[in-house]
């Protein structure tokens, strides 16, 4: 297994606020992790950083501890979300200046032919395999959920006024309900984490055409792409495959 990874403050913004961790080809463990911070000076990049940081460690901490089945491997991702959203929250509480502080974040846990996956916000986790891309999370945002209930299509939806506004993410209260699944990764699949830097600049067809020409160079040409269509946010990739 290889991965890549490329995080870019972009074009606008004074800050990158994003935070990943990908795992050594060596490594026992094969965890990749993606957030996306947001909140006032500093509050986002500490946000990101520290919930990478908890979750990261709170997993390889009691990966051996716990059956490898199924249940319990997606019960170690949500107790590790969970885990991580208390110590944000918690610190955002400590200090001022880090009141309101939150970030999005996706865990990817994988095992042979399985990645199983945590997600909180609207960073996203993809699988291109063969010709067919799928987005393997949901975005818990406001324009989301118009989609969902057929209010909006998903045309009007990358184009719409709200688009960033999240219904949850991690830090913001005590508790929060993350995502969970278990997803195949086969033979030539190839996952991509990312936030939404990137999504909010380049459609899914143009991220997949730049997965297939090279999958080995495609953080870097994703993350470059995405910055020519204006770079308004921080963009990170992680390409694992």
């Amino acid at each position: 297994m290889r991965a890549f990874a490329k995080s870019d403050i972009g074009k606008v913004r004074d800050m990158n606020q994003d935070s990943f961790y990908i795992s050594k080809p060596e490594d026992k463990v094969q965890l990749f992790i993606v957030a996306d911070g947001m909140g006032g000076y500093k509050g986002g990049e500490i946000a990101s950083k520290l919930a990478v940081e908890t979750s990261k460690n709170y997993i390889l901490n009691n990966f051996d501890s716990i059956e490898h089945d199924r249940e319990s491997i997606l019960n170690l991702i949500k107790s590790a979300i969970e885990y991580a959203n208390l110590v944000v929250f918690e610190k955002s509480k400590e200090i001022p200046e880090l009141e309101n502080m939150g970030t999005t974040l996706d865990v990817c846990l994988v095992i042979p032919n399985k990645v199983y996956i945590g997600h909180v916000g609207d960073s996203r986790v993809y699988r291109k395999r063969k010709d067919f891309f799928r987005k393997l999370t949901t975005d818990h945002s406001y324009v989301q959920k118009l989609v969902s209930d057929g209010t909006i299509t998903k045309e009007e939806a990358y184009n719409h006024p709200k688009k960033n506004m999240l219904i949850k993410a991690l830090g913001c209260s005590s508790f929060v309900e993350p995502d969970t699944t278990v997803k195949g990764f086969l033979k030539d699949d190839v996952l991509l984490m990312c936030s939404d830097g990137l999504t909010n600049m380049l459609r899914d067809e143009e991220i997949a055409k730049i997965i297939s020409e090279n999958p080995v160079e495609a953080c870097n040409r994703l993350v470059e792409a995405a910055n020519n269509n204006g770079g308004f946010d921080n963009i990170t990739t992680v390409i694992i495959l």
